[in-house]
């Protein structure tokens, strides 16, 4: 599970650099993260680390690269 929230987060890192804020719907895509719950568990890790930005509200959240 640790390696598979790392290699997310990396993903979803990569999809912010390249494309900027994204809603999680298209994060996860971008990210070809297979579910919601791999999906969060790669933000969290980015969250963790301080990594990310985000605004908006719960209901749709936009994610961005500190």
């Amino acid at each position: 599970m640790f390696a598979k929230a790392g290699e997310i987060a990396g993903a979803i890192w990569n999809a912010l650099n390249e494309n900027g804020a994204q809603s999680a719907k298209d994060l996860k895509k971008a990210a070809k993260a297979k579910s919601e719950k791999e999906l969060y568990l790669g933000l969290g890790w980015l969250l963790r680390e301080d990594k990310l930005n985000v605004e908006g509200d719960e209901k749709d959240p936009i994610f961005s690269l500190k």
